[in-house]
């Protein structure tokens, strides 16, 4: 469906005039990015799946140098699933 870096279109367009949004975090929250004015909103799983519209460009074929507020993969936060280092 969608996955971590892709641009997605939803239902309706952000009070800036945009409809392109890069999702940046995935869990039981989706954060999204608008790609307009670069305004970050966190969403319930549930309400997403009802706003969200279709999957515009997969996240290995976008072009960052053509996205002004586009986050590369190395930016975005890493996962809280990574094993810590116990000392």
């Amino acid at each position: 469906m969608f996955k971590l870096g892709d641009i997605i279109i939803m239902k309706k367009p952000h009070a800036c005039g945009e409809n392109r949004w890069e999702v940046i975090r995935l869990g039981a929250d989706i954060k999204v990015k608008c790609l307009g004015c670069g305004h970050i909103v966190m969403i319930p799983r549930a309400d997403f799946s009802k706003k969200f519209k279709k999957v515009l460009t997969q996240a290995d074929q976008v072009k960052p140098e053509n996205e002004e507020h586009y986050l590369r993969q190395t930016q975005l936060m890493p996962s809280n699933f990574t094993k810590r280092n116990e000392e």
